[in-house]
């Protein structure tokens, strides 16, 4: 015989939003190891990824969440390293902020400058884009060498952004980059380790976003 299997009864997006929080909170009580606004980005980090074992690596700092509240409220630019996490950064959260999505994957002539210099098109993608990103946004979710390019860029001077959501993923410099990251001054948020990927590095900006959008009410 098949075992009974029950079904949460949340259907909404919006109600599978609110219980997914709801089961976050409840599997994580108090004391937890971030507290108000950052508490709000890393549920979402965790609702993302389905993994509460993450927390333990996450690093979120309120200088990052005051900087990168701040800049959304100012209408800034986000650049993101990949059309995917450019994707998981909805309208209904940036145009109202007045917030514009830059990836880097769409800048023109990206691919002819990586195949003249050598490089990859994420790190091509950060050095076109390094002496404009004061104020603004960098989202960094899969390539490596996009942070350490910007890592690079800001040691020889390049305007730092407000905050750097720098969180790929993947077996090759993927943990050492975020390690670096983790030394910078910078402002930043970052999951140590080999975890990351676009969309819990978008998942970061909206729920700065939605921060935003509360202190504009």
């Amino acid at each position: 015989m098949p075992q009974t299997i029950e079904l949460d009864p949340a259907a909404t997006p919006q109600d599978i939003e609110n219980r997914s929080f709801a089961i976050i909170d409840a599997e994580i009580p108090e004391p937890r190891p971030f507290q108000d606004g950052l508490w709000q980005v890393a549920r979402r980090c965790v609702h993302t990824l389905g993994d509460t074992e993450i927390l333990a690596d996450l690093r979120l700092s309120g200088k990052g969440l005051a900087a990168g509240v701040e800049a959304l409220r100012h209408g800034c630019t986000v650049f993101t390293d990949t059309r995917m996490a450019a994707a998981g950064l909805p309208l209904r959260r940036m145009t109202p902020l007045g917030v514009t999505v830059t990836p880097l994957m769409a800048l023109p002539g990206l691919e002819d400058t990586a195949r003249k210099l050598g490089v990859t098109r994420s790190r091509a993608g950060v050095a076109a884009v390094a002496d404009r990103l004061a104020g603004q946004i960098m989202v960094i979710g899969n390539a490596p060498t996009a942070l350490l390019a910007l890592l690079e860029a800001l040691e020889r001077g390049a305007p730092a952004p407000a905050l750097i959501v720098g969180m790929p993923v993947g077996f090759v410099n993927a943990a050492q980059s975020k390690e670096l990251l983790h030394q910078s001054p910078w402002p930043h948020f970052t999951l140590l380790g080999r975890k990351g990927g676009s969309a819990v590095a978008a998942a970061c900006v909206n729920a700065l976003a939605e921060l935003a959008l509360a202190r504009r009410e």
